[in-house]
């Protein structure tokens, strides 16, 4: 709706522009999604210790909806619901009505979404749950059609006004089910992962895997790099080529299907079907930065350059769509854009009709139909199509009988020409705060790229990320505050704003050898043990112990779309405990995986992450260190090989990292293979140096 008074605003030129007829409390806040709602009849309130005492001092019930500005079934909601005066009226009256971005406010989100899920089985956005005046939840859900809406918190204002003891009673056991759930103890039972664990636990996973596809069986389908990026590895060094081969399937038809925009590069959020067509048309900052990471190093393993393609591809559509001059990344794009009628319509602003290809391409129409299903196969609904790929170059080449060289450049040329026309319309919606942790994912989606590909372009805009979350995002006191917008960095950060941003500079200091990102890593790790760490159970909280408290305090363990933050935070820990000879960061490491043990045999694809770790501990892990004049050819030269099992240290003069010491030359550049602290001799050739190495177990 705001679009569309924009248009109309723009339309109308020197008439005064429409003032609301209501708003509420969310004009004071700078989130996209807040502010969409500041015009609702709703009386919204933004999450606040002020908003919380006013439930208390009126006793009314929390009604909390969670979550956020690209979601498409967030603004159907809106539309149905929190627009209509009459449902205003409803909530208004026996509420506290509190609306939560959920990219904003993630430790909100978990607890709420962990009690819809423990209520209903399910959950997603939007998230609706109805709370005590102290946040203790007592019903919820997610969609709701309005009469539904409607009926349901008349029936919980009534029950609350007549038999409140029955709704407290309720919210203390959900409460403490909230408290126990996803509860991580010290597991005592120490047992070192094995190859034959490994085996087993992909064994079981199988069962779920779409050879034919890729993904997980059924639909949607959801891309998961970290899934993808331990069976890449796992598969090459157990030497399973029916793993590779899934995996490459799965790389494959997500670069070919609709989920990729086959126009401007960069990938939605998850397809609907099992066939990777018609997406979830949002596209977020944290899938397209991890996927980036994925098929570098999938390029790295295979030389196969349809990856290559994708990877540049997106990294165009970053740069062009959501980076700001600060080299800061924004959030999102919204899935809904206007169509031609002027409606706000979920994908409107990517797909195509036959008639308005025929009139773009002219005669090169027969073959863009074939190359990208303008047929049934790629037909969506309403008459429009969402390219999608079945076939590769080669094949395309020879039914057409023309080069690959020629049909290449036909398709850059389609793409500059689609994506021309496609800028005429209007474009979606985009959420441009820019949150720390995935800023880091994309920050390492980058130098994952520069070190695969060697482009110095890649470089210098990780740099400059890195020093925008260096300059802005790191406080004086040590912390780092997880939002930014508008020249503003606040919200103290959680967990996982630590722990990707500690990764990623980990790996900057691998692209770089300048031991300031190596140095500050550091210091946020040490950070998080003074402010994150529960000694008793040896992981990490989601929350800083500085934070104001929710009715409980989560912990993070399970891998998802993003990995959790204690699997990355366990992954950093053993990294550091090499570059440092910090024996304590390695025990710690090794109890969070020992922590997690019996869940990864369970629930491989939610873990994935953490047998990365396992896989760390379970073969030969190198310390790779390079010391010389040529110190950084040498790594180039490295970084050509897909070597899952190893770090990288190097310096071009004396260095007093503990790795480094002692190895640095001023007449030649050596490079030492090690394991656990005991190394091979130098080499001079880093041909005999990877002869050193084994990948295998």
């Amino acid at each position: 709706m705001l679009l569309i008074l924009t248009i109309s605003c723009k339309n109308q030129n020197n008439k005064p522009m429409h003032t609301p007829k209501f708003t509420n409390n969310l004009i004071k806040e700078t989130s996209p999604y807040l502010l969409q709602h500041a015009h609702n009849p709703v009386n919204w309130y933004a999450w606040n210790n002020e908003t919380l005492a006013l439930a208390k001092k009126e006793n009314k019930l929390l009604l909390i909806s969670i979550g956020y500005s690209s979601c498409h079934w967030c603004h159907v909601m809106e539309h149905e619901s929190f627009e209509s005066e009459e449902v205003a009226a409803v909530m208004n009256a026996n509420f506290i009505n509190i609306k939560v971005d959920r990219e904003e406010r993630p430790d909100i989100d978990q607890i709420y979404m962990n009690a819809v899920q423990l209520m209903t089985g399910s959950g997603g956005w939007p998230l609706n749950c109805i709370a005590l005046p102290d946040g203790r939840p007592i019903w919820g859900g997610t969609y709701f059609p309005k009469e539904n809406w409607i009926n349901a918190l008349t029936q919980i204002s009534k029950m609350y006004a007549e038999k409140p003891n029955d709704v407290i009673d309720y919210a203390v056991k959900l409460t403490e089910g909230i408290k126990k759930s996803d509860l991580i103890t010290f597991n005592e039972n120490v047992k070192e992962f094995s190859v034959a664990d490994l085996n087993q636990i992909t064994n079981t996973w199988q069962q779920y895997m779409d050879f034919e596809m890729g993904g997980r069986t059924g639909a949607p389908k959801f891309p998961m790099p970290n899934n993808y990026q331990f069976l890449l590895r796992y598969g090459t060094q157990i030497a399973n080529d029916s793993i590779l081969n899934y995996v490459n399937t799965t790389l494959t038809k997500m670069a070919f299907g609709g989920i990729y925009d086959q126009v401007g590069g960069g990938f939605s959020r998850y397809s609907v079907d099992k066939k990777w067509h018609v997406p979830h048309f949002e596209k977020m900052l944290y899938d397209n930065g991890q996927l980036v990471s994925l098929y570098s190093e999938a390029f790295q393993a295979t030389k196969n350059p349809l990856y290559k393609n994708i990877v540049y591809q997106t990294l165009t559509f970053i740069e062009r769509e959501l980076t700001n001059n600060e080299g800061a990344f924004y959030s999102s794009l919204d899935a809904d854009s206007i169509n031609n009628e002027g409606k706000l319509e979920e994908g409107a602003y990517y797909v195509w009709t036959i008639n308005e290809l025929k009139s773009i391409l002219g005669n090169d129409f027969n073959l863009f139909s074939d190359y990208y299903n303008i047929n049934h196969y790629g037909l969506w609904e309403h008459n429009n199509y969402v390219l999608i790929r079945t076939k590769s170059n080669a094949e395309i080449s020879k039914t057409h009988s023309i080069s690959e060289n020629e049909l290449v450049k036909k398709i850059e040329n389609w793409q500059h020409i689609l994506l021309n026309e496609r800028n005429k319309k209007e474009k979606p919606r985009l959420d441009d705060k820019s949150l720390t942790s995935w800023n880091a994912l994309m920050l390492k989606g980058y130098i994952d790229a520069y070190k695969v590909f060697d482009d110095p372009h890649f470089l210098e805009i990780a740099i400059k990320n890195a020093t925008f979350i260096l300059s802005k995002q790191v406080q004086e006191n040590g912390n780092l505050n997880h939002t930014y917008k508008n020249g503003k960095s606040s919200i103290n950060g959680y967990l996982e704003d630590y722990a990707t941003v500690i990764n990623a500079f980990i790996a900057l200091y691998e692209a770089t050898l300048n031991e300031k990102w190596l140095v500050n890593a550091k210091q946020l790790t040490d950070y998080t043990f003074d402010h994150f760490f529960d000694t008793q159970n040896s992981m990490f909280y989601f929350t800083s112990d500085e934070d104001h408290d929710l009715i409980t305090r989560k912990m993070e363990i399970e891998d998802n779309v993003i990995p959790a933050s204690n699997s990355i935070m366990a992954n950093n820990l053993f990294l550091l405990s090499h570059y440092y000879s910090n024996s304590y960061y390695l025990k710690v490491s090794k109890q969070m995986l020992h922590n997690v043990k019996d869940r990864t045999a369970q629930y491989a694809s939610g873990y994935s992450n953490w047998l990365q770790l396992a896989c760390n501990f379970t073969g030969e892990f190198y310390e790779i260190a390079v010391s010389g004049k040529d110190t950084s050819a040498r790594i180039k030269e490295i970084n050509k090989n897909y070597i899952p099992n190893k770090l990288i240290a190097g310096s071009i003069s004396k260095s007093n990292l503990p790795l480094m010491e002692g190895r640095f030359s001023e007449n030649e550049t050596n490079i030492f293979v090690c394991v656990n602290g005991a190394c091979l001799l130098p080499e001079k050739s880093t041909e005999k140096a990877l002869s050193q190495i084994k990948i295998k177990f």
